[in-house]
């Protein structure tokens, strides 16, 4: 097979009582979803349930595996994967910063005089080294699922690009017939680290109708993010040649009508 394409979805895990308090947890606080949080995760389910998922990557943190694990309970196409849970994709390690309100943490970084998305609290997490965990994770999700792909269809076989259609507010937009598509359920800052590399180091192509100025927003509780990635094998490894946004932070699942 010259070339696989495939879906990624990114999944903001559902709303905690931290998050409904504005206080920060990272990685050292591993809280639950709220009531609210379980209702979002609910409702993700409910919006994907007809949309096929070949594989399932998740933090190890229990908010995100909540939200995984009710995500995969309503899909039927999911009933006989196992949930891959990956310490490369928990939150940032907010250091001294946990356990306190975001308007603290924004408070440190006006101090220290840097932007809030660059700043770096005492003991914390780099957003580069954010970057590093999603890359490393990117590379070894085209690993397995090039590997998995290849030995089922073999080496000659093509998986050409779905034609770009509309992204006409459907849970299957971009994915339909794409023979592959990946959910994986992580958090706020480990997404907006995501999008930003595939944006500005890979060149990510985005819808021409998108508001740019959402680009780099922190993802709603549940919010969902979908590109079409297109991988080559090269040299018994598979490398990424190619990725396209189909949308950014969609939220209609948990929006009031």
């Amino acid at each position: 097979m010259a070339a696989l394409t495939f879906g990624l979805t990114l999944v903001r895990h559902g709303e905690t009582q931290y998050n409904k308090e504005g206080l920060l947890q990272g990685q050292g606080i591993d809280s639950l979803l709220s009531e609210t949080g379980l209702q979002q995760a609910e409702a993700a389910g409910c919006y994907l349930k007809d949309v096929e998922i070949t594989n399932v990557f998740v933090s190890d943190m229990l908010r995100a595996q909540q939200t995984a694990e009710t995500i995969v309970k309503h899909n039927s196409s999911c009933s006989a994967l196992q949930m891959v849970c990956d310490p490369l994709l928990k939150e940032k390690n907010f250091g001294i910063a946990e356990g306190k309100r975001v308007q603290d943490l924004i408070e440190m970084a006006q101090a220290a005089g840097q932007p809030f998305t660059d700043f770096t609290p005492p003991k914390g997490e780099t957003q580069e080294q954010v970057k590093e965990r999603v890359k490393e994770f990117l590379d070894k999700m085209l690993q397995q699922i090039g590997a998995e792909q290849w030995r089922d269809r073999g080496e000659d076989e093509t998986s050409a690009p779905p034609e770009t259609s509309p992204v006409v507010g459907q849970a299957d937009d971009g994915v339909r017939g794409v023979p592959v598509h990946t959910l994986v359920v992580t958090h706020g800052v480990v997404i907006y680290v995501a999008v930003r590399f595939f944006v500005e180091e890979l060149h990510c192509s985005l819808p021409s109708d998108f508001d740019r100025a959402r680009m780099f927003s922190l993802s709603p509780n549940t919010g969902l993010c979908r590109f079409i990635l297109t991988m080559r094998k090269e040299d018994d490894r598979f490398k990424l040649s190619g990725i396209r946004c189909v949308f950014l932070h969609r939220g209609d699942h948990v929006t009031p009508n």
